[in-house]
């Protein structure tokens, strides 16, 4: 969740990763890599071949197959390339009982991020791989997993509970908590990670010695989602992962087969999001004008200032100083009077509900209170320095990234550099969230400039359905797809999952909505 005005609206801002890339031709620098040998439209890549190089003298040893891994103690994973970072991982039976799952930390020296990976229901050893971290800044990836997204759900007093919608069902998924702070994640001396530049380099180098250490998986399609504040973390991460793929290849590592980014109800410009919420408040764009007339008023005399004093001090020249009292500004006029109607950001056709810690769903509470008890977290392997009570968002976190103003550095320049290089981004987007809008994010997707912005704008948008009924409209033009989802909020999968499994399904597969 997006964790706004400072640490209360932004709260709920999520993400995911898949997989790419090898050589100049894994590096996407001569053809596209949008789908798989099977999809005419979009020529796949191969990954195939492998490199010797100096490391392989004895000096690493990959494990190979998660079947060596034990239900009772971590396998420690480490690369020569990477010499600050281990991962831990162990085999934990829970949640599915139909997959394999897998648990464990990724220790960059003092800090030890925490991980979930489920096996795919359907082929795990072809399926592609995702990988999901919730946003904020902050936000712990328990919340995608066990309301969204995940392989079970825990919304009940009375644990887990089997989801069939899950994005497994035809994909190997990863869920993180990132960065340090979040979740299960620790730090052994106080240490901590304030920009989504030092959390990107820290993904990159996880994706890495995972892919290197479990053979099965080398060359497999790998996409990286996320939403809300997913928005800023999942491009920069993808861009970390493209860029690193060449120290990859120069060390005889195959690179990673990143080929998409997912991004839903994100945070990705500022810029456009907020002229966007007087679209949300004061006309019919979602629901019923939210804001009375008066109101209304204000925040319309109020935006050219915003955004003048945005470009002139935010964006055309960064100045900390200057750039944080238009933030301020902006959040005054246009955010708070969104939090003073009771409504929930997330959702504007329902109230707020539940204490500060539920981000207006009670039903976390029955997540927060599974993770907390000591059988769950002995079953998972989360390190006794964890014992603190589980909260689904960090405000520490939160306020450090704030303090470095953080959100302020737009990542659709990112997208745009990733789609010139093969590398496909759906942009999703449920109707009914205010904080991270389909307005905001539709107006940045027609104004990023890159060599498909012409053809992408020239299509209009399209209905898309799912069982022969309406799930929203679409745009897609050039490897870029732009998609609204009728009735769902700011997470997606939890309103909407049957609509949000065939979305990504389509997507894996390389054919339209």
């Amino acid at each position: 969740m997006l964790q706004s005005l400072r640490t209360q609206g932004l709260s709920l801002l999520s993400l995911a990763v898949v997989s790419s890339a090898s050589a100049q031709a894994f590096l996407g620098l001569n053809t596209p890599s949008y789908g798989r040998e099977k999809q005419a439209s979009y020529p796949a890549k191969s990954y195939a071949q492998s490199y010797s190089a100096p490391y392989d003298d004895g000096l690493f040893t990959p494990v190979e197959h998660l079947s060596a891994l034990s239900v009772t103690g971590f396998t420690t994973l480490s690369h020569p390339v990477f010499p600050n970072y281990n991962v831990r991982i162990k085999k934990s039976d829970f949640c599915d009982g139909t997959v394999n799952a897998y648990t464990g930390y990724i220790d960059i020296e003092a800090r030890h991020l925490f991980f979930y990976f489920f096996e795919s229901r359907n082929d795990p050893a072809k399926d592609d791989v995702i990988f999901w971290t919730n946003g904020g800044p902050g936000c712990s990836s328990s919340l995608g997993l066990f309301m969204e997204l995940g392989p079970c759900r825990a919304l009940t007093e009375n644990g887990t509970t089997y989801h069939p919608e899950s994005w497994n069902t035809n994909a190997n998924v990863f869920f993180i908590d990132q960065p340090i702070g979040v979740g299960f994640s620790y730090a052994d001396y106080g240490e901590a990670v304030s920009t989504t530049e030092e959390a990107a380099k820290d993904m990159a180098a996880f994706v890495a010695i995972f892919f290197e250490n479990f053979s099965q998986f080398k060359g497999r399609a790998f996409h990286m989602a996320g939403e809300s504040y997913g928005g800023r973390y999942i491009p920069v991460f993808a861009a970390e992962v493209y860029d690193q793929n060449a120290k990859l290849v120069e060390a005889g590592v195959t690179p990673i087969n990143l080929q998409s980014v997912m991004i839903g109800n994100g945070m990705t410009d500022y810029y456009t999001m907020w002229p966007s919420y007087v679209d949300m408040q004061c006309t019919n764009a979602s629901v019923f004008p939210i804001s009375s007339i008066s109101t209304c008023v204000r925040m319309k005399q109020a935006l050219p200032r915003c955004q003048k004093w945005t470009m002139e001090s935010c964006i055309n020249q960064f100045d900390s100083l200057s750039c944080g009292a238009a933030r301020d500004f902006c959040d005054t006029e246009l955010e708070v009077p969104f939090f003073e109607s009771g409504m929930n950001p997330y959702d504007v056709s329902k109230k707020c509900e539940g204490d500060p810690d539920s981000l207006c769903y009670p039903v976390t509470k029955h997540i927060r209170n599974y993770l907390d008890r000591p059988s769950t977290r002995t079953l998972l392997g989360v390190d006794p320095s964890v014992s603190s009570n589980f909260s689904s968002c960090s405000d520490t976190v939160g306020l450090a990234f704030s303090n470095t103003q953080d959100m302020y550095h737009p990542t659709y320049t990112h997208i745009a550099g990733l789609l010139e290089r093969g590398v496909r981004a759906l942009i999703y987007v449920g109707t009914y969230d205010w904080i991270c809008n389909w307005v905001g994010n539709e107006r940045w997707t027609l104004q990023m400039p890159w060599t498909g912005q012409e053809a992408f704008i020239s299509q209009s948008l399209r209905e898309w359905d799912v069982d022969g009924h309406v799930a929203g409209k679409t745009r897609s033009a050039g490897g870029l797809t732009f998609a609204t989802i009728d009735g769902a909020g700011h997470m997606v999968p939890y309103d909407k999952p049957k609509e949000a499994l065939a979305l990504v399904q389509r997507w894996l597969a390389g054919t339209e909505l």
